[in-house]
C-alpha cells in the first residue's frame, strides 16, 4: 500500500515560507493533499475579469472581494476559490485568511475543473460550513448556486439546496439584500 503524507495548513505554510513552490505554481491543499489547480482558459478568464467589475461596483465598502486568494478551512484545506466574499475586519486579513465565519459566498468558476468543483471541493466547503457557494459551469451556460451545508446519512457533506439560473437571470449577493447581480454581464459572449 502507498502511503501518502498529509499536511497541516501550518506544514503548507511552511512549505510556502521555505520557497518550496516556484513562482506562479498553482497549488492549494484540499484536505491535505496539495493540489496543483487546473490552467484558465480564455472563457474562465474573461468570466473572472467580468465577474471581477460587477462584484466590486455592487460591494464597494461593504464587504472585501478576493480574487484567487486563500481561504482557511478546518478540515486541513487551504483552497484558492476564484472568488470569496468576505465581511470587512480591521486586521484587514493580515493575521490570518479568511475563515468560515468571516465568508458571505464561495464563488468557483468551470469549465475544465467542473467535475472536482462539484466532487471535490464542494464537499469540503460544504464540511466547512460555507453557506453559500456559486459555480459558474461554463460547458452548460449557466450558475449553479448551492446553499444549505448538511451531512449526509453516509457521512458526506453535501449542500441542501441546488438551483439552477441561466445567463439571462439576475441573482441577489448572499447578505446583501440590495445588491442583485445581472448574470448577462458575467457569462463571456462571442459576438
Amino acid at each position: 500500500m502507498l502511503a501518502t503524507k498529509k499536511f497541516s495548513i501550518e506544514d503548507y505554510h511552511r512549505l510556502i515560507e521555505l520557497g518550496f513552490f516556484k513562482e506562479g505554481d498553482r497549488i492549494e491543499l484540499i484536505r491535505g493533499e496539495l493540489v496543483e489547480m487546473a490552467a484558465k482558459g480564455k472563457r474562465h478568464t474573461v468570466c473572472c475579469m467580468n465577474l471581477l467589475e460587477e462584484l466590486a461596483s455592487l460591494l464597494k465598502g461593504t464587504a472585501k472581494i478576493r480574487c484567487q486568494d486563500p481561504i482557511e478551512l478546518p478540515n486541513l484545506s487551504e483552497p484558492e476559490p476564484d472568488f470569496a466574499i468576505v465581511r470587512m475586519r480591521e486586521d484587514n486579513y493580515l493575521t490570518t485568511h479568511p475563515q468560515p465565519e468571516d465568508i458571505f459566498l464561495v464563488i468557483e468558476i468551470a469549465d475544465s475543473s467542473l467535475q472536482f468543483d462539484r466532487e471535490v471541493k464542494l464537499p469540503v466547503y460544504a464540511e466547512a460550513g460555507i453557506e453559500n457557494v456559486w459555480i459558474f459551469n461554463l460547458i452548460d451556460r449557466c450558475l449553479e448556486t448551492y446553499t444549505q451545508p448538511c451531512q449526509m446519512p453516509n457521512g458526506r457533506f453535501e449542500y441542501c439546496q441546488r438551483q439552477i439560473l441561466l445567463p439571462e437571470d439576475t441573482l441577489t449577493l448572499p447578505g446583501f439584500a440590495n445588491n442583485n447581480l445581472d448574470l448577462s454581464t458575467v457569462f463571456p459572449t462571442i459576438s
